[in-house]
């Protein structure tokens, strides 16, 4: 069964955080899909038995926070 979880990703101002950001959540277990919208600094993760913990850390490895979509 494939979730779906959506986070605010502040901080984001070029392509080059897209792709640092893109790499980092697409390393955790689960993971299928990152979808990144600059403008809005909107992330979506799609997969299955996605783990929230691990896609925050992975965002704080990056650089960055992610909070959850509408914090």
């Amino acid at each position: 069964m494939t979730e779906l979880l959506t986070y605010t990703v502040a901080g984001m101002t070029c392509q080059h955080c897209v792709t640092a950001v893109r790499d980092e959540v697409s390393t955790v277990t689960g993971v299928q899909e990152v979808a990144i919208d600059l403008e809005t600094k909107r992330v979506e993760v799609r997969g299955s038995a996605l783990d929230d913990a691990a896609i925050r850390a992975a965002v704080d490895e990056a650089g960055y926070e992610a909070l959850p979509a509408g914090s």
